[in-house]
């Protein structure tokens, strides 16, 4: 049996790439590749589809919007695909049938595939009606006013892909538009940049010491001051960083906290 998939993303590198891929599969047939969400959503409501690979962010209309409009009756199985680790970690913990992540992996693509064939083996590939909700609200981007943060981050480790905790989490160094977060002699690279993490992790636990760097307050132990109100902190770990002004501030407010 030839899965007849269809290929979404308004990429047309990406698009090609996970086409390149997918033509390794004997059971896989490509039978369409849209470029945006109005085309996905005009093929899948007219023609038959067993699979779908579907970008989140697209202009216009999103994937959220492609899964909207097109409804539960006519959406085939489908594996989301995002260039943001958060839209993966959402989609994997309300159990979507599949994910991947920019730029995908072929052993990752793989094991998405053996997954959607046991689903389909087993007659549970299309999501409920609940599950498709959680779905839709758990991939959204949380609101500024939602008082939820991130519990942990996908990131990539060797060949693999692991979750990490964000207790686990000892500081985290800028590094352009990406960030390093190390923990227990690791470092893992997220594609954020340190502004977009500060304002996913719990300001409780977290603070921006620096322009370049966030430090897990439960990980501090000593702090010092040094000049007009600059300082350092040192780690648990032995690790020592610099602390602006402001920064030292923020740590002073949390500890009286």
């Amino acid at each position: 049996m030839s899965l007849r998939t269809v290929v979404v993303d308004d990429e047309p590198l990406a698009r090609q790439f996970l086409t390149l891929l997918l033509a390794d599969y004997d059971d896989v047939q490509i039978v369409a590749e849209c470029e945006s969400g109005r085309e996905a959503i005009s093929y899948l409501k007219s023609e038959p589809a067993d699979l779908l690979f579907l970008d989140v962010q697209m202009p216009k209309i999103d994937g959220f919007g492609v899964i909207e409009q097109v409804g539960l009756q006519h959406l085939p199985p489908t594996v989301f695909v995002t260039a943001y680790h958060e839209h993966a970690v959402r989609a994997f913990d309300v159990h979507a049938v599949d994910y991947l992540t920019k730029p995908v992996d072929p052993e990752r693509l793989a094991a998405a595939l053996e997954h959607v064939r046991k689903k389909i083996a087993s007659e549970t590939a299309l999501l409920t009606q609940e599950q498709f909700s959680a779905v839709l609200n758990g991939l959204r981007a949380p609101s500024t006013e939602s008082n939820s943060y991130a519990s942990r981050f996908l990131v990539k480790d060797g060949e693999k892909e692991i979750l990490l905790p964000v207790e686990k989490i000892e500081w985290i160094e800028a590094a352009s538009y990406y960030c390093c977060l190390h923990t227990n002699g690791h470092r893992y690279m997220l594609r954020e940049t340190i502004t977009e993490l500060t304002n996913k992790l719990d300001p409780q636990r977290f603070v921006r010491i620096h322009r370049s760097s966030i430090v897990n307050l439960d990980h501090i132990r000593e702090i010092y001051r040094e000049g007009h109100g600059d300082g350092s902190i040192v780690l648990i770990n032995g690790q020592k960083l610099r602390m602006s002004k402001v920064g030292r501030q923020k740590v002073i407010d949390l500890g009286k906290a």
